[in-house]
Formats: structure tokens, C-alpha cells, sequence
């Protein structure tokens, strides 16, 4: 439904300014009308409402930031009002004032949340529902704010851990393609007609086959990218690739190592807030992003369903690491879940962190010694004729 922005005047004379949703703008107008305002101003923001979202840092600030005015004793309306305020010239501020706007209106938190459902996921809402019903809504988001912030600070840490080796490797590829088009192109001419060695000849091959075929390499490295982002998107192509990742020791713990992170975080979360066991697994599926592990876990609610304890239904899998079932049938005996949980994700937070430091460790070396081959090998085939050259020219 259109969303439209309006500023007008009270019957008492006081300037505001709102949001409406409304089919079009004559029944926005119509229904501001019937509030007895005098409106100014009135134009349309989004055509449809579910295509304003909330960056992922703007959706940290905005969880914590309403924990803590919660926290500090405003009332719910009045702590949206405020954040709202704040970021007035933010592209995202339509959001954060429909939000204050249906509050208004008498809706629900959680009722207004579901209206964007790119930016608050399923937890999120369930969290929200969960604290409207208890009242304790400052810790719930207290919560929710720990939980993004944690989930994001992963992201960054697999990110530093890529950047710097697809940094490596695209200069490596610069460097190789200004010798093979331009340099090697340019000295041809010098080695025509002497007896050349082997990785010269590779490497002169390399260039002219390189040179008459621009088209297609080009157009491979636009449609290589294009077609990989096309599969991946596909469940059966993911799914393929952490079946092959699960072969290879090292990456196969830093995936599920990191994917259980975030699902026992999120369950933690969920069972502090008294969500039932089973809903919590079903919701904590959503934030994993690994094929094989939620397929596992979907197995472990059918066993639940059928009576066996957790412990052994996470037992029966062979993707779930022993400690999780040994953590998990103490807490049974002992009733503390949520505290399972929550150490199991600290546990595999280190784990992590850990590999994460060993392979940038390895990595950055080892790339550096074979971008370094690469590059030295091609300037090597470049130097042996003109050695050649130049004690040729001195006899």
C-alpha cells in the first residue's frame, strides 16, 4: 500500500508532520480530513512499503537505542518518536516514522514490524511478541541488540579474512594481464628468429593466443561471475558446495563452526524469552545459512515430535559435533537450556575467532609466495632472451 508523508496543523495551531498509508492520494486525504487537521503538505514516499528497509548498522543502532530508552523509563510510543527524530535525514526515516504512525494508531510493535519484513526477520518479530506479552520489552531488545551485534561482528571477521587474499589475487591478475597485453606484446619482435627457451615459448603462446582472443575472455569474465551468482542462488547448487566444503578439514570447521554460532545464539535467545523448544529450533533455522545444518535440524524436531530427548536427536545426526550432545544432555539433567545453549555458541565464537586468525596466518604467506611465482615466472621468460640478447650483442 502507497505510504505518503503529511504536515499540517491542529486545531490548536500546532505544526507537525506524519505518515499515512492509504490506496491512493485522494484517500489520504480523505482520512486526514476526517482527523480534523489542516494539511499543508501531502506527497507520496513509496509505492509500496516493503521495499524500506533498515541497513543492517541502522537496525543494530535502532535495537539498542530503543533497549536503552526503555531501559531508561520512556514509554514505547516516546522512545520511537525519539529515534525517529534522530534520524530524520536518514534515506531509511520513512520506515521509523510509519512505525510511530501505527503505534499511534493503536497497532502492536510487532504488528508494525511485520509490515517490513526485509529488515526484522522471524526472531526478531517472535522476540517482539514475546516482550509485548511479558512486558519486559527493554530486555527483550536488550537482548535482540547483543544477538544482531554479534551476528554482524561474525560477518566482518569472515569478511577481513577474504579481503585481504581477493585483494592479492586481483592485483596479481592486473599485474599478469598488463605483462601478457602490453609488455610481452611489445618485446615480441626481439625474439623472432633465435632459439628460445621452453617457459618463454609457454609464455609468449600464452600472450598471443591471450591477444586474439580479447572477446571471449571478456566476455567470460563477465559471464563467469553472472552465472555463478545465477546458481548460487539455486538450493541444489549451495547445497553441492557445502557438501564439497564438508571434504576439505579445515574450511568444513570454520562453516559450521560459525553456522552453529549463530543458531545457538539464537536459540538461547528464543528459550530465555519462553518460546517453546520446538518453535525456537524452527526459528532459529532462519539466520544458520547452511543447507546441510538445517537440514539437520529439521530432522531433530522430528525426532522431538516422537518422544526422543534432545540430546539424542541431535545425537543421531553425524553433521552435529559431540560436544553439542554431550553440552546438551547436561543441561537436560540440570534444566538449564538456554545456558547450554549460550555456552555452546561462546564455545564455537572462540573456535572461530581461532581459525579465522590460523588462516590468515597461513594465507596471506602462501599467496604472497605464489602470486610472487606467478609474476616472477612470466618477468623469468621475459629476461632469458634478452640475457641471450645482450651477450649476443658483446660477441
Amino acid at each position: 500500500m502507497p505510504l505518503f508523508r503529511y504536515r499540517a496543523f491542529s486545531a490548536e495551531g500546532k505544526n507537525y508532520s506524519g505518515v499515512i498509508d492509504a490506496d491512493s492520494f485522494n484517500v489520504a486525504k480523505e482520512r486526514l480530513r476526517k482527523q480534523q487537521i489542516l494539511v499543508t503538505d501531502l506527497i507520496l514516499l513509496k509505492s509500496e512499503t516493503h521495499e524500506i528497509t533498515l541497513p543492517p548498522p541502522l537496525l543494530l543502532l535502532f535495537t539498542r537505542e530503543l533497549a536503552q530508552l526503555l531501559r531508561a523509563g520512556l514509554p514505547l510510543y516516546e522512545s520511537l518518536v525519539t529515534i525517529e527524530e534522530k534520524y530524520r535525514k536518514h534515506k531509511s526515516h520513512p520506515l521509523l516514522i510509519d512505525l510511530c504512525d501505527h503505534l499511534k494508531g493503536g497497532s502492536s510493535l510487532s504488528t508494525a514490524l511485520k509490515r517490513y519484513p526485509k529488515t526484522f526477520d522471524r526472531i526478531y518479530l517472535s522476540m517482539v511478541q514475546v516482550s509485548e506479552q511479558s512486558g519486559n520489552m527493554a530486555h527483550v531488545f536488550s537482548e535482540l541488540a547483543q544477538l544482531i551485534n554479534r551476528q554482524q561482528k561474525l560477518k566482518k571477521q569472515l569478511f577481513s579474512a577474504l579481503a585481504y587474499p581477493a585483494f592479492l589475487g586481483c592485483f596479481c591478475v592486473c599485474i599478469v594481464c598488463g605483462l601478457l597485453f602490453f609488455i610481452i606484446p611489445s618485446m615480441a619482435d626481439l625474439f623472432e628468429g633465435r632459439p628460445l627457451h621452453p617457459l618463454t615459448l609457454a609464455v609468449l603462446s600464452i600472450s598471443k593466443w591471450a591477444n586474439t582472443h580479447i572477446p571471449f575472455l571478456l566476455s567470460s569474465a563477465v559471464g563467469l561471475p553472472l552465472s555463478a551468482i545465477f546458481f548460487w542462488r539455486r538450493e541444489s547448487t549451495r547445497l553441492f558446495v557445502q557438501q564439497f566444503s564438508t571434504k576439505i578439514p579445515f574450511l568444513n570447521s570454520v562453516i559450521l563452526h560459525a553456522s552453529l554460532v549463530r543458531f545457538c545464539r539464537a536459540t538461547s535467545m528464543l528459550l530465555t524469552g519462553g518460546i517453546p523448544l520446538h518453535e525456537a529450533l524452527t526459528l532459529s533455522q532462519n539466520v544458520m545459512k547452511n543447507l546441510l545444518l538445517e537440514t539437520a535440524i529439521k530432522k531433530v524436531e522430528v525426532r522431538i515430535i516422537e518422544g526422543q530427548r534432545l540430546s539424542a536427536a541431535f545425537q543421531a545426526d553425524p553433521v552435529i559435533p559431540p560436544l553439542v550432545t554431550r553440552m546438551l544432555a547436561t543441561a537436560e539433567e540440570t534444566g538449564n537450556m538456554p545456558e547450554a545453549f549460550l555456552s555452546l555458541a561462546e564455545i564455537y565464537e572462540e573456535e572461530v575467532e581461532k581459525h579465522l586468525a590460523q588462516l590468515n596466518t597461513f594465507l596471506q604467506p602462501a599467496l604472497l609466495i605464489l602470486l610472487g611465482a606467478i609474476v616472477g615466472m612470466v618477468i623469468l621468460s621475459i629476461l632469458l632472451p634478452l640475457t641471450d640478447v645482450s651477450s649476443f650483442t658483446q660477441i
